[in-house]
């Protein structure tokens, strides 16, 4: 509690670069939220990342510069995403060539997304996160009270926009699998959140708070006593994080990667953050009383 202003500066700080970065940068969008099509083709051999361009190329597809990747447990799996709309033809074109090349073994997987598609999972996406939010600040609200709310939705607001900040400034890809990854650190972390406000809700009872102080102190002990299980609690779910993002496949690596961010960044916002704001909110009534106290006698 004595570090909190440094605390606040550090995330205000990160927060107006990732601002700055969104409006500059933008987004490197993925094909959910871009028009455009995505084909993630099985060829059952290894090949190479020359391979694969050379195999692309060889369809005489038209268009932008498409992204190709080759992944797999045995390198065996070309992706490529387009940046424009492939039509039947292009398509053909392109399972054609791979099959005189590799046998009608080859099996493929074509994602195609319009431009009022793209626009719509947008939306969709942006109206998940800000649902989210208020259910959590509605449910915490009851259970608690309205500062703890209040502070707690600050604070997964904070989360989510640590973890897009980041992919903006490293123009990383923006699909749907990111914004689950987004959905689910706010679950985590209004989960090490609760634990903390429970706990300060519980000494809350039991302290005589007379003075601002006396709240400071009263909310640094909170902390402390639950320092251990908040850290366990997202060491155990961070190195899963990072076992998907080592050993998972090109399409999750993604995902564990704002997972591992945002893990981070609850833990952060939950130790520093978020009961910090709730005793800015509230030592405003402890002031009150005090400023009362003279009065009544």
């Amino acid at each position: 509690m004595k570090h909190r202003n440094k605390f606040f500066l550090i995330s205000i700080l990160i927060t107006v670069v990732g601002i700055v970065s969104i409006l500059v940068s933008g987004f490197h969008y993925g094909v959910d939220f871009k028009a455009g099509t995505s084909m993630d083709i099985s060829i059952g051999k290894s090949i190479t990342q020359s391979q694969a361009i050379e195999l692309i190329q060889k369809s005489g597809v038209t268009g932008e510069e498409p992204i190709i990747t080759v992944g797999g447990d045995k390198s065996d799996r070309i992706s490529a995403r387009f940046d424009t709309e492939l039509d039947t033809a292009s398509t053909k074109k392109i399972e054609a060539v791979a099959k005189e090349a590799f046998g009608d073994n080859v099996s493929f997987e074509i994602n195609t997304v319009s431009p009022d598609i793209a626009r719509e999972l947008g939306l969709k996406a942006i109206y998940a996160v800000l649902i989210a939010s208020v259910a959590i600040g509605i449910y915490v609200s009851i259970r608690f009270e309205w500062r703890f709310a209040l502070a707690a939705i600050i604070a997964i607001l904070h989360d989510a926009l640590i973890v897009v900040s980041i992919f903006s400034i490293f123009q990383l890809k923006v699909d749907l699998p990111f914004i689950a990854a987004i959905l689910t650190i706010i679950g985590y972390s209004i989960n090490d959140k609760i634990v903390i406000f429970d706990r300060i809700r519980e000494n809350q009872r039991f302290t005589k708070i007379k003075t601002d102080e006396d709240l400071s102190r009263m909310i640094n002990d909170s902390i402390w006593q639950t320092m251990a299980r908040s850290i366990n609690t997202v060491l155990t779910v961070l190195v899963a994080a990072v076992c998907l993002y080592i050993f998972g496949g090109e399409s999750i690596k993604l995902f564990a990667l704002a997972k591992m961010i945002g893990l981070v960044s609850g833990a952060f916002s939950s130790i520093c953050i978020a009961a910090p704001l709730w005793y800015l909110f509230r030592r405003n009534t402890v002031n009150a009383k005090m400023k009362a106290a003279p009065a009544k006698e």
